[in-house]
């Protein structure tokens, strides 16, 4: 978990977020605008504590309700959800949560990223790029915080899955500007060495790498 100071704009009234239950994936997506109000937006300053989590299938009874409560016991902003098994993508409102979701046609893969009222209120837009990554923009000052929350699975063709999922994420970045301030978190399938990599890998990982750490690495 990391914790960043942010300016956050926040609008004086209830945004009125866009779903989309039908979406297409890949090339075809569509970046989801998020109608902002009437009124001008304030400046309201945050501190913005953010963590990824996979919940391993989250349509069982009582499972939402206990990421929500996990969520507010260790007070974080932003959540990001991997492997939520969810179809279609989505955004809503879940009391005083709100999700966005991206997921497939079938009850596999599926993530999303779940934050809490005062940064739904600085919800610019959201677009699935497919089913394994998402990103979700918030207006901020002095530069725009942007999410990109992914997820992979280990397959059979490992190799060009791989290729494929960092061929999106880089797509993602397309829907960027160069001065926005840029979060890639989520579900990598990956494992690095509790060895430092210059900026890349502090002392945290773990004994051993596979070849997605190392991947990941570079």
């Amino acid at each position: 978990m990391s914790q960043n100071h942010i300016e956050t704009l926040v609008n004086n009234v209830n945004g009125v977020y866009s779903s989309n239950p039908n979406p297409s994936f890949g090339r075809d997506s569509h970046v989801q605008q998020v109608a902002s109000g009437r009124h001008p937006a304030s400046a309201c300053k945050i501190n913005t504590d953010k963590a990824t989590w996979n919940v391993r299938i989250l349509h069982k009874k009582g499972k939402l309700e206990n990421v929500i409560k996990e969520m507010d016991k260790i007070k974080l902003n932003i959540l990001g959800l991997a492997e939520v098994r969810w179809t279609g993508a989505v955004c809503m409102k879940l009391g005083s949560k709100t999700l966005i979701y991206s997921g497939g046609h079938t009850h596999e893969r599926g993530f999303g990223i779940l934050f809490d009222v005062t940064t739904a209120k600085s919800l610019g837009s959201w677009c699935p790029i497919s089913g394994r990554v998402v990103v979700a923009k918030f207006v901020a000052k002095p530069l725009n915080l942007v999410i990109i929350q992914v997820y992979t699975l280990t397959s059979d063709n490992e190799d060009i899955e791989e290729e494929k999922f960092y061929e999106e994420i880089e797509k993602a970045k397309d829907y960027l500007k160069s001065q926005d301030i840029i979060i890639v978190m989520g579900d990598f399938n990956a494992k690095v060495r509790d060895e430092r990599v210059e900026d890349v890998v502090g002392l945290s990982g773990i004994r051993i790498v596979n070849e997605r750490g190392s991947k990941l690495i570079e």
